[in-house]
């Protein structure tokens, strides 16, 4: 449970989409945190490992989360990029990175690597099919699984609304 915590607690502490596309600082942040506070070098090891694998890195890259420690924590991150807080979340940072809302001349992308999807820049309603709406089936226990369907079918919902309201059908 003291690696859950922790790893809950600190796995955003160096996003890499507020360092450069870097995901490799927060681990070092949290190594040398957790070093002066003489934490256990087991636990430290766990949590390091958690912070570096945790985030969604693309379509088409493989999870390399292998603890049922990290599973709950990158369940628990997963589930809130998804339903209404996700949603909101999306055109929160979309926003905040000056990407479009809608562009429907423009196709989402299954990324293949991480450095594709880092450096997208297409907008928050794409985003919905290149990471959110794929969440769902990358799930790793089944408390998670059922929350995600909800959430899930409700991206869904909210989605079919937006294209209705866009093209003026609503």
């Amino acid at each position: 449970m003291f690696v859950v915590e922790l790893a809950a607690l600190l796995h955003d502490i160096a996003d890499w989409k507020f360092n450069k596309g870097r995901f490799d600082i927060g681990p070092k942040i949290v190594r040398a945190w957790l070093e002066k506070l003489k934490v256990d070098e087991d636990a430290i090891a766990k949590v390091c490992e958690i912070v570096k694998n945790i985030s969604f890195k693309g379509a088409g890259v493989k999870n390399l989360i292998k603890t049922k420690e990290g599973m709950v924590v990158q369940d628990a991150d997963r589930l809130d990029a998804m339903g209404a807080i996700g949603i909101a979340r999306a055109f929160a940072y979309g926003g905040h990175a000056g990407r479009t809302m809608y562009d429907p001349a423009v196709k989402s992308v299954k990324h293949r690597s991480f450095a594709a999807y880092k450096n997208a820049k297409s907008g928050t309603i794409n985003h919905f099919y290149e990471k959110l709406l794929l969440l769902k089936d990358r799930m790793n226990t089944q408390t998670a699984k059922k929350i995600a369907a909800a959430r899930h079918k409700f991206m869904e919902q909210y989605l079919d609304h937006f294209y209705k309201e866009w093209e003026g059908r609503e």
